[in-house]
């Protein structure tokens, strides 16, 4: 296992945000989401996919977890979203099952009866290793392609097969981070270690998601587990808040997909006190958790469809926080910014014309740009530089951006992309259901 301990990374200049997660130490861990005590993971295939991969996973807890989870804005939601935000709405869970290769999305009725269906065939399955279990308290999840009925025959064989294999193993959690994949090229994982007084505490995470293959098809899936104890509106607020600044900060194709979810299981396993107000544990537990959805966002961008470079856009200089987002944002998806980081072309104007378009206020005279630590713009116009050595910085592969909009006003925003390449028009163009 590999640790280190965690590092705030920005630029020079970019204030960190005085969030509750600052001067917390955490040990970060290449551990599985089955690292966290009291809960069980697995995969297999179960014949959804064409191909022998996992296209079935299980996350459980041996005890009812509080919970808290975010779905997508999409209009247009799956029938898993559907059956999930009730499911999520008592603040309880036991655990989460997900099918990967069919979203069971614009299906109706009967995807609605499908996926309340995965969630008692999971209960009954568990009710000899978790007697308090109930289809109630599951959370279902189905990412792939859009307008497909699930093929219920083979959830029901595979889901109690699968109940019978989970365990708390490294190669069972492996197993679950690699059964919720579509089209990602790894799986994505993170894990932290901290302690709330003199108790050891555990939050892992892994999640999928590499961009749109077709239309209206990929999906963010993420799963949170933690040993923690937190009360149930406590626990919401801080997933909001922290999915706002992590998986809220991402953007590879600006497509938000119709299936999108976050869950954070806690079990309180840990045996601490319960965090019910935002003291000085409950910040240490944010940190972490913050920490973990950072990790994981950074991996669904450098996982792009067709990426070469993971690219952090620091925003700077905002006259508000809604400001640096919307500058953030409009660089980070802009084509012309993409492609031009992907030919490696140090063609900043392009950086500062999408700070320019997105609605935030500027002031053109008082602008800086950065290309890495190499100032390229400042003050609303040209600076002197070393072309060969901005050349050199936009051919890393991983390269920060950062504009600051001059308003004299401290608001700042990261947001984590990637480039455009051809074999991004490669996959979407080829690809067919």
């Amino acid at each position: 296992m590999v640790q280190h301990r965690t590092e705030r990374n920005f630029p020079e200049d970019f204030p960190e945000r005085a969030g509750p997660y600052t001067q917390v130490d955490l040990i970060m861990a290449n551990e599985t989401i089955t690292s966290v005590p009291g809960f069980l993971a697995g995969a297999l295939h179960c014949g959804i996919k064409q191909s022998k991969n996992p296209d079935l996973a299980m996350l459980v807890s041996r005890v009812p977890a509080t919970a808290a989870a975010v779905f997508t804005r999409n209009k247009i939601v799956g029938a898993p979203i559907i059956v999930g935000r009730r499911n999520v709405r008592s603040g309880r869970l036991h655990g989460c099952i997900i099918n990967s290769g069919c979203s069971n999305v614009c299906t109706g009725r009967r995807g609605i009866r499908d996926a309340r269906e995965m969630c008692q065939l999971t209960a009954d399955a568990l009710i000899l290793r978790v007697p308090s279990v109930s289809a109630g308290l599951i959370l279902p999840g189905s990412t792939g392609v859009i307008g497909h009925f699930l093929p219920m025959e083979r959830l029901r064989s595979g889901i109690p097969r699968l109940a019978g294999e989970i365990s708390d193993s490294e190669s069972a959690g492996q197993a679950f981070a690699q059964g919720i994949l579509i089209t990602d090229t790894r799986v994505k994982m993170a894990a932290v270690t901290l302690r709330l007084g003199s108790t050891k505490v555990r939050i892992a995470g892994v999640c999928k998601g590499s961009g749109m293959i077709a239309p209206n098809m990929a999906t963010m899936l993420a799963y949170v587990a933690t040993d923690a104890a937190v009360v149930v509106p406590l626990l919401r607020r801080t997933v909001q808040s922290v999915v706002d600044e992590t998986f809220n900060c991402v953007t590879v194709d600006q497509h938000t997909s119709t299936s999108d979810t976050f869950a954070c299981l806690a079990n309180g396993l840990a045996g601490h006190r319960v965090l019910r107000t935002t003291g000085p544990d409950w910040k240490k537990f944010r940190a972490g958790l913050f920490e973990v959805c950072d990790a994981l966002s950074r991996q669904i961008a450098a996982d792009g469809e067709g990426a070469t470079k993971l690219v952090r856009v620091f925003v700077t200089g905002a006259a508000s926080a809604a400001d640096a987002r919307k500058a953030a944002m409009a660089i980070a998806n802009s084509p012309l910014v993409k492609t031009a980081i992907h030919g490696g072309d140090p063609n900043w104007g392009r950086f500062v014309s999408a700070a320019g378009y997105s609605g935030a206020k500027m002031r053109e005279d008082r602008c800086t740009c950065q290309v890495g630590r190499i100032t390229v713009f400042k003050n609303g116009q040209p600076a002197r530089v070393d072309l060969g050595g901005v050349e050199q910085a936009m051919k890393q592969s991983e390269l920060d951006l950062t504009v600051d909009l001059g308003t004299g006003r401290a608001f700042t925003c990261r947001v984590y992309t990637c480039d455009l390449s051809r074999q991004y028009i490669t996959i979407n163009a080829d690809y067919h259901t």
